[in-house]
């Protein structure tokens, strides 16, 4: 990604210790006319190596929510950039070097099966060796949003303390939005695209969330300048644990941000199929309401327990946006969006019952 848009947070989280650790990554590309989705989730855990946990995965939402895994569990194999969003995993290859960044051509001709992925390239090959289902792809990407307004300098996405281990996990939006071009092959059929929506985060740390949800499209129905990212969860806070959550809209350039520093922020989440978020500031107000009628598919995240399935995504998120800009009590609207193609999840301890709450600075949750 071009310096201007790198965010903060984009290289490898590591230190060396060997304590508990895990670090995930998050790519997306989105196929408007096809009406599908791509969704790419990679994790590390205990790089350290001869831990029970240690190793990692490369997991895939497909067509129709469709799902696929591929563990790697030789830690060694694993690279990944300490100053810049750059990684990947070599599972079956011939080459005898270090894993390493190899020209696509090289990657494409010795990796047999892996990843590798930058924030303007990304590509690997995976296949589910019981089933013999498989995704081979390789496209570029153009950055258009980091996680600011356009030609700002780029922010964290949990603020400046995110650069201190006081948050247990870090969160940050690497691309808001971005332009993909290339091809991905699913089980024998293949999608070509220029200029698909694409999306890209990450986490890290070395304790993971109690429970959480997210919400996340950028593709709207006749607003091709829009991406949203919201989301919340319990984490830890040194010693204690909090409820937090946030709205990131970038539209037309701008970046609106609702996040308990600035805003009051509110949500009402189904365990399943109901997602809404209200959020309040000085200047605007945004409502968002995200429903679907499919069941889902369970995918894995790292845990004390190490990679089990633990949420519940789906991409065919039916999505209603509507932002206000304030004057004094009267507010007027300034977008109004709707998608059939967003991204909902819900993770975490069971979700027995729905979760109603808010949280603002200094992190009071009500």
């Amino acid at each position: 990604m071009a310096n201007s848009r790198q965010t903060p947070h984009s290289g490898y989280h590591w230190d060396g210790s060997s304590d508990r650790f895990f670090e995930g990554w998050y790519y997306r590309v989105t196929l408007p006319n096809r009406g599908q989705t791509f969704a790419f989730m990679y994790s590390i855990e205990d790089p350290i190596g001869g831990r029970l946990h240690s190793g990692g995965a490369a997991q895939i939402l497909g067509p129709n929510d469709g799902y696929l895994c591929r563990t790697f569990p030789n830690v060694e194999q694993f690279w990944a950039s300490s100053n810049s969003l750059a990684l990947g995993h070599w599972g079956r290859t011939d080459l005898d070097i270090p894993p390493q960044y190899l020209p696509p051509a090289k990657f494409e001709a010795h990796i047999r099966e892996g990843y590798q992925a930058t924030a303007t390239w990304h590509q690997g090959m995976i296949r589910d060796p019981g089933t013999n289902e498989y995704c081979r792809w390789q496209y570029a990407i153009a950055p258009v949003y980091g996680w600011a307004n356009q030609d700002a300098p780029q922010q964290s996405t949990a603020g400046l303390l995110s650069s201190f281990e006081i948050f247990e996990p870090g969160w940050q939006i690497l691309m808001a939005h971005g332009l993909a071009s290339g091809s991905i092959e699913w089980n024998g059929k293949l999608y070509e695209f220029t200029d698909a929506p694409a999306y890209g985060e990450k986490n890290w740390g070395r304790s993971f969330p109690q429970k959480w949800f997210w919400l996340n499209c950028n593709s709207f129905d006749g607003e091709p300048d829009l991406a949203l990212t919201a989301g919340g969860g319990r984490r830890g806070v040194l010693w204690w644990m909090e409820s937090a959550a946030l709205i990131g809209i970038h539209y037309r350039g701008k970046f609106y941000e609702f996040v308990p520093w600035n805003s009051q922020v509110s949500w009402q989440i189904q365990p399943w199929g109901g997602w809404q978020m209200q959020a309040r500031n000085s200047q605007y107000e945004v409502e968002l309401t995200g429903t679907t009628d499919r069941p889902g598919t369970p995918l894995r995240a790292p845990t004390e327990q190490g990679l089990i399935f633990i949420c519940r995504d789906t991409m065919h998120g039916q999505l209603t946006l509507e932002l206000r800009e304030r004057h004094g009590q009267r507010a007027q609207t300034i977008l109004k969006a709707n998608s059939s193609v967003c991204g909902l999840e819900v993770g975490g301890e069971p979700w027995s019952e729905p979760w109603y709450s808010s949280a603002k600075f200094p992190w009071v949750v009500c």
